[in-house]
């Protein structure tokens, strides 16, 4: 019983992370900066999020924390770049091929074997994805797709390198690619004009929507395998355009929102059938008992 709440928990903990990531989308069009100085902004705030967090600065790093920190990074820059050099639906569309590699990654390394229920869930969730990106998805642009492509296999390396991290502290990975991302970053904020607008949405950025929404997501994927938790976090890129249409106005099309329907269901087939697994194997532990 104590371990189906933990795993509501962690569900919870993931869908929330997933819905502040979204928000990014409608702030930076907001923001006149270029990508690589709203990147390192947010990291600024969001490294002063996880120093108060874990309230220390940790002095040594096991493989798979520097792993987890080393993907962070190039997962950003992968995507940021990717998206100057094709579309912003190829970049999105690409990158969250992510779930297939995970689910080889987190065999080979983690011994996680996906059920039924997670090569159904993966089918349906790419049906949406496709529907929602495939009036904007472009042959165009091959090295921009490319590295949308490789910014998938690192997400998925980032996320199985979190969850091989289950009994220790996945969020000092975190902390390690904010200062560096940062740091990085410095020459680029410094062209920058910062007024009390940009302060504001990139404290946002920082404290939410990277910060507490990273801090969400290592806490869950403690608890929670990694193919699932990578395909909560497929509602991500169905919510991004939502804000965007509530607060900037651009509208979705009749094949993005259906899209956006069928990919919502198979997160919650995914949940669902991952939570009635976890129920029958606990059974019998239970009787025992």
């Amino acid at each position: 019983m104590n371990s189906l709440s933990e795993r509501r928990k962690a569900v919870l903990f993931l869908v929330l992370a997933a819905v502040l990531w979204s928000t990014s989308g409608v702030l930076v069009k907001i923001m006149d900066w270029q990508p690589l100085a709203i990147l390192a902004g947010r990291s600024l705030f969001g490294s002063i999020v996880f120093l108060i967090y874990l309230r220390r600065i940790p002095r040594r790093f096991n493989r798979w924390q520097l792993s987890a920190a080393a993907a962070f990074i190039l997962t950003q820059f992968l995507f940021i770049t990717s998206t100057k050099l094709t579309t912003a639906a190829n970049s999105i569309f690409l990158q969250y091929t992510a779930p297939i590699y995970v689910m080889l990654l987190a065999y080979w390394f983690l011994g996680e074997k996906p059920s039924r229920t997670d090569w159904l869930s993966m089918l349906v969730i790419f049906i949406g994805l496709t529907l929602f990106f495939g009036d904007q998805l472009s042959p165009e642009g091959f090295y921009g797709n490319l590295l949308a492509i490789l910014s998938g296999v690192t997400s998925a390396v980032m996320i199985v390198s979190f969850r091989a991290q289950k009994d220790g502290s996945p969020a000092e990975s975190n902390l390690i690619g904010f200062l560096f991302t940062a740091t990085l970053g410095i020459p680029f904020i410094l062209k920058e004009t910062w007024t009390v607008n940009s302060w504001l949405i990139l404290a946002f950025l920082g404290i939410f929507q990277i910060g507490f929404a990273f801090i969400f997501f290592t806490q869950g994927i403690k608890h929670i395998p990694a193919l699932e938790a990578n395909l909560i976090g497929t509602l991500e890129p169905v919510l991004n355009p939502i804000w965007v249409f509530l607060f900037y106005g651009e509208s979705m099309g009749k094949f993005a929102l259906i899209g956006g329907l069928i990919l919502l269901g198979g997160v919650i087939l995914s949940a669902v059938g991952s939570a009635r697994a976890n129920k029958t194997s606990e059974a019998p532990e239970t009787a025992k008992a």
